[in-house]
């Protein structure tokens, strides 16, 4: 989200570069962002998780572990490059079969098998339209789904965040919380 000349505009804000990939899985940021705290009681043993916006897999290792043997996470990512720096760490920790990776288009998603579980931290203010990621995540959901939202304070205002959730509560997912994460805004929401 960004906000030009008063007005607040929902995405377009620009996408992380693969060469911050580094930055985005230290152990600093663990202490800021720890998956393990920030999914705790979201996932179970045998879920279909999705992770918009994987990354190198900073949030997608930790979610391959709670869905255990028989669960399944899908990591989207624009970039072909995350996407590989993802392969090769699930490789090294021997999660790779529980991971599916998905490249998908500036524009949309794509196909991606129904979940009960979706995170979207720190990338919807990346997105050049919010409102269309966010239909495609309402319907990435199964029935009851949920989808855990996360923007950085520093890049999206209160207000701007706030038209986020309007949004997503008008396509059809309710909040159900707001969880505290650290510099940041969240709300996670299930699919009504």
């Amino acid at each position: 989200m960004s906000e030009s000349r008063g007005e607040v505009r929902l995405g377009g804000g620009d996408v992380c570069s693969a060469n911050h990939a580094g930055w985005l899985s230290t152990p600093l940021r663990r202490l800021l962002h720890n998956p393990d705290r920030i999914l705790r009681g979201l996932l179970q043993a045998g879920d279909t998780a999705v992770d918009f916006g994987c990354g190198p897999g900073f949030f997608t290792l930790p979610m391959a572990k709670m869905v255990g043997p028989g669960g399944r996470v899908v990591a989207v990512d624009l970039q072909a490059e995350m996407l590989e720096r993802l392969k090769v760490r699930a490789e090294r920790a021997g999660l790779a079969a529980r991971i599916r990776l998905h490249q998908c288009a500036a524009d949309t998603i794509g196909e991606v098998e129904p979940a009960d579980f979706a995170l979207a931290f720190f990338m919807v203010h990346e997105v050049p339209d919010a409102e269309h990621f966010l239909r495609e995540a309402h319907g990435a959901l199964k029935e009851g789904g949920r989808l855990l939202l996360v923007e950085p304070k520093g890049h999206v205002s209160a207000e701007a965040y706030r038209r986020t959730e309007d949004v997503a509560s008008g396509l059809g997912l309710k909040p159900l919380c707001r969880p505290r994460v650290r510099g940041s805004r969240a709300t996670l929401f299930a699919r009504a």
